[in-house]
């Protein structure tokens, strides 16, 4: 059995999907149900014998004790965080005691319970067999210019916006609770994800919920800032083989090689909209394209070197950018129920209040 943090959570839900398709081992998920942690997102597994959902917080010292006590997990995999930059611009403490505070307990809690582990088992888990795997972003890296090679796993963490010092804080809490007390971790750095189940307040379920409602389709500044998309199953396949294979204490970077400009992935988005859901009045979906007013410290750029796990783990993405935003945009036109279930009012508002300054263009 595995232990998985913030679960019914975009990748969190997604990797536990993809972990019963392919390994049949139990899981006990652990998610405190944020506004982005939707049940909904694990519906399927209702009943399911191999899954144990427990709504309750990392930092709840007393329950995650309790549950690694009584599960025994032969691993715990981090993927709990906030996550969305503009919520850490408007609000930066929750990211503090969430990505921080929580992590922090968590680490405790896991260095106690590996503690007591037996040095070998014949059954059940052991000190030498567990691992803690911590999920984070290329954020921790800061920014790049046109230029600048790729981020590596040695790069600096240079972060620059509250959701991302926050993370950088986590890898260096993880980092540290192996080198001083030799908990077994590992450490993935993933570009920027996308596919089902992801809030939309990310941009490209923001922009599909946004163009099949008729509203505008808002992009930062002129557009230009750089990501690398990786598809969110591409991602999860990545991190059970660094689960499986990979060296304790090392960091493995995960990225798509699929570097676009979000002004490119929303008119991309659009083509695949005007092929696969018309407009009933004949037009083109880019036309609801609307250029607001760019967030403080923006990133111009991302990029991420996958070479480490290809060639150490032999991981490689299966999807590229355009195989993937086919998958995505044809989910959510097949799931109108789930967005109509996560946008609710308070939603609604947030979005007037962060895109409320557009300007056409």
């Amino acid at each position: 059995m595995i232990l998985v943090t913030g679960c019914a959570g975009f990748i969190g839900a997604n990797f536990v999907h993809a972990w019963l398709e392919r390994t049949g081992e139990a899981v006990i998920n652990l998610d405190r149900l944020t506004y982005a942690g939707n049940p909904e997102n694990l519906a399927s597994l209702r009943g399911d014998p191999r899954h144990v959902f427990v709504q309750g917080d990392i930092g709840d010292r007393a329950l995650v004790g309790a549950l690694l006590a009584q599960y025994r997990p032969r691993a715990v995999l981090h993927f709990a965080a906030e996550s969305h930059v503009d919520r850490s611009i408007l609000g930066p403490g929750e990211f503090i005691q969430t990505n921080i505070v929580g992590t922090f307990g968590l680490l405790e809690m896991v260095r106690e319970y590996w503690g007591r582990l037996p040095e070998s088992a014949p059954e059940g888990p052991d000190r030498r067999g567990f691992r803690f795997l911590h999920v984070s972003t290329d954020e921790v890296y800061g920014t790049l210019a046109p230029a600048d090679p790729p981020f590596a796993e040695t790069h600096p963490h240079l972060p620059n916006s509250p959701y991302a010092a926050s993370k950088a804080a986590s890898d260096h809490l993880v980092r540290a609770w192996h080198h001083t007390y030799g908990l077994p971790v590992l450490t993935t750095n993933c570009s920027n994800n996308y596919g089902p189940y992801q809030f939309p307040e990310k941009l490209i379920p923001l922009v599909i919920h946004n163009a099949l409602a008729g509203k505008p389709l808002p992009i930062y500044g002129d557009g230009q800032q750089v990501r690398d998309w990786l598809y969110v199953e591409d991602h999860c396949l990545a991190i059970m083989r660094v689960l499986e294979s990979g060296t304790v204490g090392e960091t493995y970077n995960i990225g798509g090689w699929n570097e676009q400009p979000n002004l490119a992935v929303v008119q991309t988005i659009c083509t695949v909209l005007d092929g696969l859901h018309p407009r009933s009045d004949g037009g083109g979906y880019a036309g609801q394209i609307t250029f607001v007013q760019d967030r403080p410290g923006h990133d111009r750029r991302y990029a991420i070197d996958a070479r480490k796990i290809a060639r150490a783990l032999g991981w490689k993405p299966l999807e590229t950018f355009a195989s993937g935003i086919l998958k995505t945009v044809r989910w959510y036109l097949e799931h109108p129920e789930w967005v109509q279930g996560v946008t609710s009012g308070a939603y609604r508002q947030w979005v007037d209040r962060q895109y409320g300054g557009t300007k056409e263009r």
